[in-house]
């Protein structure tokens, strides 16, 4: 586990020197980050009524064509910044009200995040949440054990089909649920504070798909028997928004019907699963920030 010579951070393993070159999340070894500000548009739990503190990280180990930010994850947008930077950016979103600290897709630098939150974490009063893509390697997880309060993971898919046709990840299921198993052990049961912000656990998020709802289920079933009843939450989400899709997916050039998110929904809620649902109307570019390196330099 590496970000130098032979990185192995991740499940693509692609064994690049990120000192001499990218790999393949499109990320040097710098640090790189597009925006730092107060974000309300998470689960109640993660946002509270004075937001996240959101720290974008640029890159991304996936490939999901229907990404919302896809100009930092595909794009590479961003300013590289230093440890002591992210460190200070940490206390500000601390300092302007944050009720949370949210990590947005952070992978490819994991161990830089692991440093800085070792020389910080003594300073910080809020909750530290790791928001991830889901396609992680327990391995790298290990190394923020204790760093970590709350993860927020994707568990996009079940089918092997479906992650390698809209991910480029065909052994997404299988990497994605051995990771949720760590971050389930290092943060135990949720719990909360008493204005409900979620201070320790794991909050697992999945977006219904067009035309995928049948996999959305075997998601949910799976979740509902990997873990015991209120061991997890799940954020089960209706916001995919056509407009973003990059590529031929002729499937995927609609919004989700009422029908769709119902059936999923009514099979969630049968399974017993505790959470949060979204309505429909949150399929809106409008909660897409703006990426505009806010809160970035000093």
């Amino acid at each position: 586990m590496k970000t130098g010579q032979g990185c192995t951070l991740c499940p693509r393993e692609c064994g690049v020197d990120r000192a001499r070159e990218t790999g393949f999340c499109g990320m040097g070894e710098q640090l790189r980050v597009a925006r730092a500000a107060l974000h309300l548009w998470e689960e109640p739990c993660i946002s509270g009524e004075r937001g996240t503190g959101a720290v974008f990280f640029s890159g991304c180990t996936l490939r999901c064509c229907f990404c919302q930010n896809s100009a930092l994850s595909a794009g590479g947008f961003g300013r590289d910044i230093t440890q002591t930077r992210l460190g200070e950016i940490l206390l500000e979103l601390q300092g302007q009200g944050a009720q949370s600290l949210s990590l947005i897709s952070p992978t490819p630098f994991a161990l830089h995040v692991a440093a800085v939150l070792e020389k910080v974490r003594p300073q910080l009063h809020v909750p530290v949440v790791y928001n991830t893509g889901g396609y992680e390697k327990a391995e790298t997880l290990r190394a923020l054990d204790g760093l970590v309060d709350v993860y927020l993971p994707d568990l996009k898919y079940k089918s092997a089909a479906l992650s390698a046709r809209y991910s480029q990840a065909p052994d997404y299921f299988e990497r994605a649920s051995e990771a949720l198993r760590e971050m389930v052990r290092q943060t135990g049961a949720p719990c909360f504070t008493s204005d409900g912000v979620m201070e320790k656990g794991t909050l697992v998020r999945h977006l219904v798909l067009p035309g995928a709802w049948r996999d959305s289920i075997a998601v949910a079933e799976w979740l509902a028997g990997a873990f015991p009843a209120g061991q997890i939450r799940l954020s089960l989400m209706s916001q995919y928004t056509p407009s973003f899709v990059r590529g031929d997916f002729p499937e995927l050039g609609r919004r989700i019907t009422t029908f769709e998110y119902r059936k999923v929904l009514e099979r969630v809620q049968e399974l017993g699963l505790d959470g949060y649902w979204q309505e429909r109307s949150s399929a809106d570019e409008a909660y897409t920030p703006p990426f505009d390196l806010t809160g970035v330099e000093a």
